[in-house]
């Protein structure tokens, strides 16, 4: 089948990989002049989540908490994003939490053994490096996080609690002063660089044939009829849209990976989805004194701030600026960057002191897409020659590889090696219940 992925980052270029694997032709279709140019650039390094790594918990998105919530919360009266919020909360409690999980597990499990697939098949190297390292700084905090322990006895996912001193003395880049409550090491989950494992799935491609990417190049509408679908594309830059022909791309099947962008393609079908974008905001700092970066990465748990060590450099990343719709659309108000900027800087300063050198930091910005219910839309739609891949959020970008396994097997007309009550949590039509 001819397919077209519309979407260059990593679920776009995860998901063409899966394709072209099952004897598919592809054609990935991006706005910008090259893979890994949008969300996945500035994404904070961890692979897959854990419990602990879930987006929502009991302290984070909280207003009352300002910046110890971890969000630069901004919604407005009446808006959007309030109400998206409240949705939000709704999986505060512990039993909703489980069942949340209990749906995304296989997906992470799969997703883990596609990322191990292509990395040892190609013998890839994208900076990776092993050990998270959850710390928790108040006791009201710790004990709110008892529920995600709960979990990950519950499904014996191997991992260490430990004290604060136990925290400091196998991280020596965490000071034991001031006390904090406790963490949690995963010695055996791991961060890598997104950006890099995409550009080189992209090279994989490029050597295998059969997978095309057109650059420079946004989709303004889909077209579905019977036995085909197109792509309607967007002028060239530099192109005066008055003085030419619709430039249409005709396939078998499209598979929708672009990020928040898939909300508005989607709209004019008629499909109303309830996901809302959030910024996201990142500093890559080079490291200022070798002797205090951490080896392991260290993340501020209630506040999901994680802070990597990327070679010569700290990614810390986090600082979700919740907003409208329409203040989504303009660019970011100085206020906000600053405040964002400046709880970046306070994690890395409360848990990694001297490790980054922040005033030179390069700060960077982007919009994920997420779900009221936590979970990504992956899968088939209404209409049986369009697919959906997009709305992973930031808990683990190796969710991609795992959706792009699922997707591929759904337009190949094989059976996806996820259980079926994980696949139906995942569709988009969910919403519509």
């Amino acid at each position: 089948m001819d397919v077209i992925v519309i979407g260059g980052g990593i679920v776009g270029v995860a998901t063409a990989y899966q394709l072209r694997a099952a004897g598919h032709r592809v054609c990935v279709v991006e706005r910008h002049a090259t893979v890994a140019q949008g969300a996945t650039y500035g994404h904070g390094g961890i692979v897959l989540p854990t419990p602990l790594d879930a987006w929502f918990g009991p302290t984070f998105m909280d207003a009352r908490r300002g910046a110890r919530s971890g969000v630069v919360y901004r919604p407005g009266l009446n808006s959007s994003a309030r109400r998206f919020a409240r949705q939000l909360s709704r999986l505060q409690a512990p039993e909703a939490f489980r069942e949340q999980w209990l749906r995304l597990r296989p997906l992470v499990e799969l997703s883990r053994e596609v990322i191990a697939s292509i990395a040892g098949g190609f013998h890839l190297d994208f900076e990776q490096r092993a050990g998270l390292l959850h710390v928790v700084r108040d006791p009201r905090e710790w004990e709110q996080a008892q529920s995600a322990f709960d979990l990950l006895r519950e499904f014996e996912m191997h991992h260490h609690v430990l004290s604060a001193a136990e925290c400091a003395e196998l991280e020596h880049s965490v000071p034991a002063e001031p006390s904090f409550a406790g963490g949690a090491l995963f010695e055996h989950e791991y961060t890598a660089n997104c950006p890099l494992f995409t550009k080189l799935v992209k090279q994989v491609l490029d050597e295998q044939g059969d997978v095309q990417f057109l650059f420079g190049r946004a989709v303004d509408a889909i077209r579905l009829e019977g036995h085909r679908a197109a792509v309607e594309l967007a002028p060239a830059e530099g192109q005066r849209e008055s003085k030419r022909e619709v430039d249409v791309m005709s396939c078998d099947a499209i598979v929708v990976a672009a990020g928040a962008g898939s909300i508005a393609l989607l709209e004019r079908f008629g499909l109303s989805l309830p996901l809302h974008a959030v910024r996201m905001l990142a500093l890559t700092a080079p490291i200022a004194y070798e002797e205090c970066a951490p080896h392991l990465t260290v993340v501020d748990s209630a506040r999901r701030v994680s802070m990597t060590r990327m070679n010569q450099r700290i990614r810390v990343a986090g600082a979700a600026v919740l907003q409208s719709e329409r203040e989504l659309a303009k660019p970011l108000a100085e206020p906000l960057a600053e405040a964002g900027s400046a709880l970046l800087a306070q994690a890395t300063h409360d848990w990694i002191p001297g490790a980054a050198k922040i005033s030179a930091a390069h700060a960077w910005e982007g919009v994920r897409l997420l779900s009221p219910d936590g979970l990504p839309c992956v899968g088939g739609t209404a209409h049986p020659r369009l697919f959906a891949n997009f709305g992973h959020g930031p808990a683990g970008w190796g969710l991609a590889c795992g959706s792009a396994k699922v997707v591929a097997d759904l337009i190949s007309g094989a059976a996806p090696l996820v259980p079926p009550e994980t696949l139906a949590a995942l569709r988009v039509e969910r919403f519509a219940n």
